[in-house]
């Protein structure tokens, strides 16, 4: 039942992170128009400046659920690296509790307020002449909010399932670097392959 739970979740988060992860083609024509528009015909715009910060902030929000669902936010684990599994998961579970949850609890509260007052007046941004809204870009901290907290319900689910288990359950990968993938194929027994892809020596 658990490992369901996790998946779910899991495949949820995924979808919305892979789906926002568009933000950056936007995001990329919208600065390459407004490089080209600036220097080439000296006039610039109004709006690039807004859709930057916009579309960035929206990505880097919104991410955040798909990163701890992968694993992959920074984490400090000089000393937690070297505990068993089990430990590292009561740590997890007593420091989701104390702190994720009453926090990101904290930003849908407070978020949910930001937004709907924006809403009411429809918010513009006051940085450009262009008047671009941003109530919408500000409803990204709910959203962001909820999709964190599902999420740490999914790694709670993972704390206990750990704590049985004495394993942790492996998380999903969409990408992976390249010294995890050498890593790998080092463990496996590939090592003289890995070490001539490294050098640039693989005539395969």
């Amino acid at each position: 039942m658990l490992t369901k739970v996790i998946q779910f979740i899991d495949r949820l988060t995924g979808w919305f992170g892979r789906a926002f992860a568009w933000l950056i083609l936007l995001m990329a024509f919208g600065m390459g128009y407004e490089v080209l528009v600036r220097y080439v015909f000296n006039a610039p715009t109004a709006w690039a400046f807004d859709m930057s910060y916009i579309l960035y902030g929206t990505l880097f929000m919104v991410g955040g659920a798909y990163t701890l669902a992968r694993n992959a936010h920074v984490r400090g684990d000089f000393l937690y690296r070297l505990w068993k599994p089990r430990t590292q998961a009561a740590v997890e579970l007593v420091l989701y509790f104390i702190f994720f949850f009453p926090g990101i609890t904290a930003l849908v509260i407070a978020g949910t307020k930001y937004a709907a007052r924006s809403w009411r007046y429809m918010e513009v941004s006051v940085n450009s002449p262009a008047g671009v809204p941003v109530f919408h870009f500000k409803t990204m901290l709910v959203v962001a909010g909820a999709l964190l907290f599902l999420q740490g319900i999914a790694q709670v689910c993972r704390c206990i399932l750990c704590l049985r288990t004495g394993e942790w359950l492996g998380h999903e990968e969409d990408a992976e670097e390249l010294e995890d993938k050498l890593l790998k194929q080092a463990a496996s027994g590939k090592i003289d392959k890995a070490e001539q892809y490294v050098h640039g020596r693989d005539d395969t």
